[in-house]
């Protein structure tokens, strides 16, 4: 029976985990090359570990605070016997998702900064054995992120289920409030990651690059060490939580609706079993990623693509038996009552498929728009003939544009998952189950496309070791193909990045609407425990029904708020680059002035590498926690100002509004970085010509957009939707209206 499936998770998770394992031994057995390269790797890893501590402790007390809070709400109304205002496991649930978070970015980061050198040393001999390197060491975080999430999720419902024997809401509930901790952690990880590795690369560039006329990755620049270890916390240790907190939240998400649409044990197994296949998929996937000498981006897009479409192959085909078993298997939820699930087996495989194909939709949309093998990043290249304006202004113009596509493509797909998996019954005949079956459908297709995240974290976490590498390449004076075979990995990896957070954004929002609805189910739930004969029917009276109509004022505005949040916050985001890009710039400046010899490259002269790290450092970690805390702390607000309904509105505009930015930042910032590449490979003028610096300059105003501000929208759609389901009961207490 299906609730005698509970060990696939572990078995999943187990798989995923030992996997990691073995692939981090393998970038381990790789050389690191000779004295040199070890020792501009160690002083990578020196900041990189200074910067993950300071960080980690600074949450570590925000995580404390919140947790102090949650368990006040918890436990002191019992003191006066009273309800809690959240449930007794919210805390721990809260705190467990949040220390797995940082413990994924913690894992990845130190992966990366032991292979970084390794893959410099491997492109020496050839450009397979770099891509073999770079792309082990992204398995491992592609791996850990999707065991850890399946290993906390099955433990906590284990728990929930069998140790405390709690009914299907409250374990729906708490999984939402563990999905909160992975949210939280990952938007300061993300943000503070973000704002270090942007601020130390664009004072890097602006000085190095366009002032001094100086190579990238050159050791005379003082800023190049931070530059790497910026590509470290932010594009590995930030993506990683990133990418974890994605997979979490859409599984969390479907099980919060499941209960709703009456699926029980089986609505909550289905998507862990998903999740299990596509993790098997991705390492059956993985043996299918390798090239031959061409450093040309077609092919190799399609070394890696090879292994992505093997793994979502597999996964279409290998889950559709599984649904089947599994809905004709369920147990009633209602004596002499059949599941629901048995009647609805091809809705469900066809979700599935739906979000397969929508994942691989947006990556194709995002591959198009970046890569510098497609005609848009080319005519962004070939504008900078004309200077810098023109090309900045084809960059903002080719986000706008290709923000069109992934929008469309997640609508459809949305409704598409709505209406197969149930929802055409609502939306012809009405009724609750229809409704929320449909609403699975679409978490369901969040979880799928997601559940081969694996091998898609892989292909975009080497990008970041190429990156290192081919510093290091340069640093160390390497051959020139050395550096020729790295750039190639660079560039390949910058477009499969714009890929994999084209992924995580289109997940997210199929994982914030599914999300929503949950807010709303509790709300509903929430206004009617006060009501007698909610309580004697046992549903939701009309006197509590949330007026929803996009007329009612505390709808409109509060999807108002939801936008201006997310200008705020990008502009946050970006304003804190430019600070701390500021003080990057001064400090190189004052180096190349104070430093004799240091700008000519006289022998025995060194450049003060430590003290950009350490301004990185202190301007990320300061300029990080009003973002994040805005996005906590807004959907709170909303909700004692507006009210449940407010919240509605606030949590829809935060997911349209906040899907659209983010994949406008994401598409420009990637375009105007491979415009930059497609130069420097040789053509309009090549590297030092007055189109390099125009590029250049062009590069460096969209890494903030790709890097910080675009990638954190993931995090701040989840992180809105969950703090507002978990205090629910605070917005309806002490609401205004």
């Amino acid at each position: 029976m299906v609730e005698n499936l509970f060990w696939v998770g572990y078995i999943g998770a187990a798989a995923s985990l030992v996997f990691a394992l073995i692939q981090a031994r393998k970038v381990m057995k790789f050389s690191e090359g000779d004295e040199k390269m070890q020792k501009i790797a160690q002083a990578i890893r020196t900041g990189a570990n200074a910067f993950m501590k300071r960080q980690y402790s600074t949450v570590a007390i925000i995580l404390g605070g919140i947790f102090l809070l949650l368990a006040a709400l918890a436990y002191i109304p019992l003191l006066f016997g009273q309800s809690g205002y959240i449930n007794v496991f919210t805390p721990f649930a809260f705190i467990t998702g949040g220390t797995l978070t940082a413990l994924c970015g913690f894992i990845g980061m130190k992966v990366s900064t032991n292979a970084n050198a390794r893959t410099a040393h491997a492109a020496t001999e050839s450009l397979n054995k770099a891509l073999r390197v770079s792309f082990a060491s992204g398995s491992v975080m592609g791996f850990i992120v999707n065991g850890l999430a399946i290993l906390e999720i099955t433990v906590w419902f284990m728990l929930l289920k069998y140790a405390f024997k709690q009914p299907d809401d409250v374990i729906a509930y708490t999984m939402v409030t563990f999905g909160m901790g992975v949210a939280v952690v990952a938007v300061f990880a993300r943000v503070g990651g973000g704002i270090f590795t942007k601020a130390a690369d664009v004072g890097a560039d602006l000085v190095g690059k366009v002032e001094a006329g100086i190579p990238e990755d050159d050791p005379r620049n003082p800023a190049v060490i931070a530059d790497n270890v910026g590509d470290n916390v932010g594009d590995v240790a930030g993506m990683g939580a990133d990418l974890h907190e994605s997979n979490s939240n859409a599984l969390v998400a479907t099980i919060a609706i499941s209960f709703g649409a009456g699926y029980g044990i089986a609505g909550f197994m289905l998507p862990i079993i998903v999740s299990v296949v596509g993790v098997i998929c991705s390492i059956i996937g993985t043996f299918f990623v390798r090239t031959k000498e061409q450093t040309d981006q077609k092919s190799l897009l399609g070394s890696l693509r090879r292994g992505v479409y093997v793994a979502g192959g597999l996964a279409a085909v290998i889950t559709m038996p599984l649904i089947y078993y599994i809905a004709n298997n369920a147990p009633a939820q209602t004596e002499g009552i059949a599941n629901p699930m048995a009647n609805n087996v091809w809705g469900l495989c066809g979700a599935v498929i739906v979000g397969i194909i929508a994942g691989f939709i947006v990556s194709l949309f995002t591959e198009y728009y970046t890569s510098d093998a497609s005609k848009p990043t080319r005519e962004l290249a070939a504008s900078s003939e004309s200077g810098a304006a023109p090309l900045m202004i084809g960059g903002l113009s080719l986000g706008m544009k290709s923000t069109a596509g992934p929008l469309l493509t997640i609508g459809g797909a949305a409704l598409a998952s709505f209406c197969i998996s149930g929802g055409m019954d609502y939306l012809r005949n009405g009724g609750i189950l229809d409704y929320n079956a449909g609403l699975y459908g679409i978490g369901l297709s969040a979880v799928a496309m997601l559940a081969t995240n694996a091998i898609i974290l892989a292909t975009d976490a080497f990008g970041p070791v190429a990156d290192n590498a081919g510093g290091i390449a340069e640093m160390a004076h390497l051959p020139a193909e050395v550096r020729e075979r790295t750039d190639a990995l660079d560039a390949l990896g910058n477009t499969t990045a714009a890929t994999g957070k084209g992924f995580a954004i289109a997940s997210n929002a199929f994982t914030g609407l599914a999300l929503l609805v949950s807010y709303v189910n509790v709300a509903l739930a929430e206004m009617g425990k006060g009501c007698e004969t909610c309580v004697e029917l046992g549903e939701n009276c009309s006197d509590h029904a949330l007026n929803l109509a996009i007329t009612n004022p505390p709808v409109l505005i509060g999807f108002f708020a939801g936008a201006a949040v997310v200008f705020l916050f990008a502009a946050l985001c970006m304003s804190a680059v430019q600070r701390a890009a500021q003080s990057i710039v001064k400090e190189v400046r004052r180096q190349f002035k104070e430093i004799k010899g240091l700008l000519e490259g006289k022998e025995g002269v060194e450049a003060d590498y430590a003290t950009c790290v350490d301004i990185c450092t202190r301007g990320a970690l300061k300029e990080m926690v009003a973002p994040a805390l805005l996005t906590i702390a807004a959907p709170i607000l909303v909700g004692l100002v507006l009210g449940s309904a407010g919240v509605v509105g606030y949590l829809a505009g935060i997911i349209v509004i906040g899907f659209s930015m983010a994949v406008f930042m994401l598409n420009s910032g990637g375009a105007w970085d491979n415009a930059k590449k497609h130069i420097e490979q040789g053509n309009f003028g090549g590297k030092g010509s007055d189109n390099h610096k125009a590029a250049v300059i062009g590069d460096t105003v969209g890494d903030p957009l790709k890097d910080t501000a675009g990638p954190s929208f993931n995090n701040v759609i989840t992180v809105s939707c969950t703090v507002a389901i978990v205090f629910i009961g605070i917005t309806v207490a002490f609401s205004l209206l």
